[in-house]
């Protein structure tokens, strides 16, 4: 399975998923339908999935249209999103599979971002592969979604499933707010030696013009603030020594950032 990263509005990143032996694809969040078309056409690819992670429109924008042109196709998302996803025709819950290919993945209930976010875990198929994390706007590289129509509680519970996974997943979040959430990161964790190494690396990358997604979620666990409402450095930031407190601190000074 090929992932392929697409551009897309001013800032979101569309995911295509690729299996070049039987030349059929499957798309995570398409905000919109001609990089995907496109793509498709460069392929010869059939399009047979679509995997929602939420009901935004910069992340279903596209399913109309694809849906036009691929009917055969498959639009799944959350079980709670019902009546939010355009032509959503599976309801997923936590624990749930879902098949691409010969890859298999583990579907986790995320509320937080909104109250039906879900995301798509591929676990790595030997030893020494990397799994692939598509996490929507749950985690950003250096940051986490704001909390729309979740609550701090749910959301340190979904990103503590996220932060269980392991060390080497790579983790394709929906947007590139990369360089601008490690500027926040930095204003409250200015210690981290991992976070200035980062930061420069990430600073390099922008003045390339180079994507900084995918990226790895043992970075993220040493540089993003929303992964480490437990360290006493944070907690000394934001004057509480309770986790919870801890990151709905630090998520309204995002926030207002």
């Amino acid at each position: 399975m090929q992932v392929i990263r697409l551009e897309a509005l001013s800032d979101n990143y569309i995911f295509l998923l690729h299996d070049y032996k039987q030349n059929i694809a499957a798309v995570v969040d398409p905000a919109e339908a001609k990089p995907v078309l496109e793509k498709l056409k460069e392929l010869k690819a059939e399009l047979v999935a679509i995997f929602n992670t939420h009901h935004h429109n910069d992340h279903v924008g596209g399913n109309k249209q694809l849906m036009e042109k691929f009917p055969q196709l498959v639009v799944y998302g959350g079980a709670e999103d019902r009546g939010r996803i355009p032509g959503q025709q599976v309801f997923l819950q936590q624990g749930d599979r879902v098949q691409f290919a010969d890859r298999m993945a583990e579907v986790i209930f995320v509320p937080g971002h909104t109250r039906a976010h879900i995301v798509y875990y591929f676990p790595p198929e030997k030893p020494g592969e990397r799994g692939e994390l598509f996490c929507g706007d749950t985690l950003f590289s250096g940051g986490c979604g704001r909390l729309f129509e979740g609550t701090p509680t749910q959301m340190v519970d979904s990103l503590s499933k996220i932060r269980s996974l392991p060390d080497d997943t790579r983790v394709w979040c929906a947007h590139e707010y990369t360089l601008r959430n490690l500027k926040f990161a930095l204003s409250l964790d200015s210690y981290n030696t991992d976070l200035q190494k980062y930061f420069d690396e990430v600073n390099a990358y922008r003045n390339r013009g180079e994507a900084t997604i995918p990226s790895l979620l043992g970075v993220e666990k040493r540089i993003n603030p929303f992964l480490r409402w437990d360290q006493p450095s944070l907690q000394l930031a934001v004057k509480t020594n309770d986790a919870v407190q801890t990151f709905a601190r630090i998520r309204e000074l995002r926030d207002n950032f």
